[in-house]
């Protein structure tokens, strides 16, 4: 990261995430050790958003819903100055309904995240994993840039989603179709901490349009809640200004 950069993230700090993970999925940490990490860090929010029930491997088992609202609801007692929100982390898929989650479970959640994910039956996991890996020999064909970009402007326009994670991650997209979907739609892009999307290059094509960010530690250990520096470095690289990422504000 460039120091330049950093010193200018330094000047901020993140006042919610709404993107953490749980031993309900594939995190390491329990709800009330991401809420007490939350609490420890000055954050107002925080949104538990396990994978969806749609990946082979980590997804979250709805009929585990009601025994986390339950633990949100103790923690709210015990952390009164965090605002814990029951949200998931939907899966996009190819066909309808466009993510992993049936309209009845949508419903049970506060908030609503959704993002590209290998593991995904009907989602082009081989194709987009040949493509990322070996994209001199496959080709990062045409055809599945817009067949993937169009798997995220259906859950999007056919959804409520609140923020679109990591977009650009683990296959071809056109962002700015995306970015232009998302302004459309009022849904949040997100600048990922764990992962490098969005690009300083991806930002600089998603801000020609009236959409706005948000940051995501996409959490997956306790002490990873709250980070926020390399994600905001990546966004002053590419000449996004503040005021355009929700969960920031300067110190």
């Amino acid at each position: 990261m460039d120091k330049k950069w950093r010193e200018m993230a330094e000047g901020y700090r993140m006042t919610f995430d709404w993107h953490t993970h749980t031993v309900y999925s594939h995190g390491k940490g329990t709800i009330e050790d991401n809420v007490r990490i939350a609490h420890e860090r000055g954050l107002r929010e925080i949104a538990i958003t396990d994978h969806g029930p749609g990946h082979l491997t980590y997804g979250l088992s709805m009929k585990k819903v009601q025994e986390m609202r339950a633990e949100i609801q103790r923690l709210e007692t015990v952390y009164p100055d965090v605002k814990v929100l029951l949200g998931v982390e939907a899966n996009t898929r190819y066909g309808a309904p466009y993510i992993d989650l049936t309209e009845e479970e949508e419903a049970q959640f506060d908030i609503v995240l959704a993002g590209y994910h290998y593991g995904i039956p009907g989602a082009g996991m081989v194709k987009n994993w040949l493509s990322g890996q070996f994209g001199w020999f496959c080709g990062e064909t045409s055809d599945l840039r817009v067949r993937n970009t169009a798997m995220i402007l259906d859950a999007v326009y056919n959804h409520k989603i609140t923020v679109l994670t990591h977009p650009g991650d683990k296959g071809p997209f056109d962002i700015e179709d995306i970015a232009r979907a998302c302004a459309d739609t009022g849904t949040l892009l997100e600048i990922n901490m764990k992962h490098a999307h969005l690009t300083v290059e991806e930002i600089q094509a998603a801000m020609k349009y009236d959409v706005k960010f948000i940051i995501g530690s996409d959490a997956h250990v306790p002490g990873a809640v709250g980070a926020y520096l390399g994600s905001l470095a990546r966004a002053f690289e590419a000449g996004l200004e503040p005021e355009r990422i929700v969960n920031i504000e300067k110190i």
